[in-house]
């Protein structure tokens, strides 16, 4: 446990400790202890720490919130919390105020294990796959991969941070209709080469111009042999060509943006397997399906309509909601991609994942609940699922909305993007804002390297640290091992502002682990850095007082960890000089 969860830990056994004191002098009637809360104020000026606990008390003891309070403060012991005094204030709050030993303790704590702070055993093991991007394979990715990506791959950092077994896939639609389109507009591209514009094009054809260059580089290399062949055998020799070059460069292009996938999940597999038949075949052993104009239906509405019921939702709202079923076999006889979807998610719980983490689009949220009951209709619980929905990103450059790339002149897509912009900036850049809120990226703020740029201004917090090392030891002066008379010098409210700010950042990933939000972290590092400003132009780290000067040089090397804890957890550089 971290320092500052065991000053939590402390002060809310010392408040239970001191209620049934209480109780047991009569200055509290009998009653069971209310739940409350220890947390920290949004001003640190009326304490570093505060209680609730009388107000929450007030209705099972019967009592104004303030008699609660004076009752709990008489018997209040603050032995081994970290807090010297305590408090009270408005209605009934409790505000503690902490010692110089807290201070001591968390640095010390983060000086002897650097890379390991932050980290807890708050998930105790719990496998999690954590899906994102998952882009079609039809075509290049685009910025909501981009967003979904640094999301995802910062949420499977945290969970992993605080404990989880997190593991990363990426789930590539290699089968269904999709494909079929892609084979179908593959050829149309391919004949034009060779017969101009009397071939035409699918109506609902992927317009985009790398059909027409994978096209390209198909006749490139093997000429005009497949003019020769039925269509069905020119359309498959196209795919097995092109899909695996796709595929590749999906691969590279998440390489490029430093994502390295635990796996690559191919949908294709479970149709060869036979898996998505037996989804079929299960949800009709259950009565779950029934045929309809030749195909085979699923009763989402029944399965759902239960689902909410149970979960005391009314008639009305379930009503508003016009939920349809879904086709599971379509009248060829091929599975939908929600049937392969349900078995893709089966395959999860299967292999040994007992939390799922899916990053979608917000066009997605609509498929949440019905594969949510699709679970539990199957036998997996569906509340192990849980949808992180991302909302759309603009690209904005000069103030102006961006849509085409100045390279190619045609839409942006990841690689361009990777292209302009170092990963660093959109790595951090597309973790300062929630999932669910819309994003304007600016490109020149990307690109800017000053401290108007997010990243740049925490690495630049820890290159400075750097540089303040590097001239002291060009004086001779090396840091050492502080001794706790020395870390109690370290009484300036920056120092001590700082160091609290330090002591937060277990608690913060796990919130963010808690939350499947890691832009809190982001926000935090942030943070670090403008306290650690904020204290190096109030404090001369360099002085006569060698005592005091260690101690700063300690709390600045633990600030420097943190930030390079941070920064190396999301995939992000952390350069010694800038």
């Amino acid at each position: 446990m971290d320092t500052y969860a065991k000053v939590v830990t402390g002060l809310k056994s010392a408040v239970e400790a001191a209620m049934n004191k209480a109780i047991e002098s009569g200055a509290l009637p009998q009653a069971e202890l209310p739940d409350f809360i220890i947390e920290t104020p949004a001003n640190t000026a009326r304490g570093d720490f505060a209680t609730n606990a009388a107000m929450a008390g007030a209705k099972a003891f019967r009592m104004p919130p303030f008699k609660i309070a004076q009752a709990i403060t008489e018997n209040l012991d603050l032995s081994g919390t970290c807090c010297e005094r305590f408090e009270t204030a408005g209605p009934g709050f409790i505000n503690f105020f902490l010692g110089a030993e807290f201070y001591a303790s968390v640095i010390r704590e983060i000086l002897t294990d650097p890379e390991g702070y932050g980290s807890s055993d708050f998930g105790r093991g719990e496998k999690v796959n954590v899906e994102f991007v998952s882009a079609n394979p039809t075509g290049p990715m685009h910025m909501g991969n981009a967003r979904g990506g640094a999301l995802g791959d910062c949420l499977a950092a945290v969970l992993g941070k605080a404990g989880f077994d997190a593991y990363r896939e990426f789930y590539v639609n290699d089968a269904g209709n999709q494909i079929e389109k892609f084979g179908c507009s593959l050829e149309a591209r391919y004949l034009q080469i060779f017969k101009g514009d009397e071939v035409e094009f699918p109506e609902d054809g992927y317009q985009g111009a790398d059909i027409t260059d994978l096209a390209r580089e198909y006749a490139d290399e093997h000429g005009d042999a497949l003019l020769q062949k039925t269509p069905e055998e020119r359309r498959k020799a196209l795919v097995d060509f092109a899909l695996p070059r796709n595929i590749g460069r999906m691969q590279a292009d998440m390489a490029t943006y430093r994502i390295n996938y635990d796996k690559w999940f191919f949908e294709s597999e479970l149709h060869q397997s036979g898996k998505v038949r037996e989804i079929v075949d299960l949800l009709t052993e259950k009565g779950l399906t029934y045929e309809k104009d030749g195909a085979v239906w699923y009763k989402n509405r029944e399965v759902v309509t239960e689902k909410l019921l149970k979960e005391g939702k009314t008639p009305q709202y379930i009503e508003n909601l016009e939920l349809k079923d879904d086709v599971l076999i379509r009248q060829n006889g091929n599975p939908t991609y929600f049937a392969a979807d349900i078995a893709y998610h089966k395959n999860k719980f299967d292999r040994g994942f007992t939390t799922l983490i899916d990053v979608w689009g917000a066009d997605h949220h609509g498929h949440v609940m019905r594969m949510k009951g699709a679970m539990d209709a199957i036998g997996c619980d569906g509340d192990r699922l849980n949808v992180v929905l991302m909302q759309l990103v603009k690209l904005v450059r000069g103030g102006e909305l961006v849509k085409m790339s100045k390279r190619t002149g045609k839409a942006i897509q990841l690689r361009d993007l990777l292209e302009e912009v170092p990963v660093d900036s959109a790595r951090f850049l597309f973790n300062t804002r929630e999932a669910n809120t819309q994003m304007d990226f600016d490109l020149d703020l990307a690109v800017t390297q000053d401290n108007q740029n997010p990243v740049y201004y925490v690495q630049y917090a820890h290159a400075r640290i750097c540089s303040i090392f590097k001239a002291l030891a060009k004086d001779g002066i090396i840091p050492r091992e502080c001794t706790d008379a020395e870390l109690t010098l370290l009484t300036a409210p920056e120092e001590k502002e700082l160091i609290g700010h330090l002591a937060l950042y277990a608690s913060e990933v796990i919130s963010a682990a808690r939350d499947y939000d890691p832009t809190k972290v982001t926000r935090y590092v942030t943070q670090v850095a403008t306290l650690f400003h904020k204290f190096y132009n109030a404090c001369r780290v360099k002085g006569d007082d060698e005592g005091l000067m260690q101690a700063r040089l300690a709390l600045c090397n633990c600030t420097r960890a943190v930030i390079k804890n941070v920064l190396t957890m999301f995939g992000i550089t952390c350069p010694d000089s800038m």
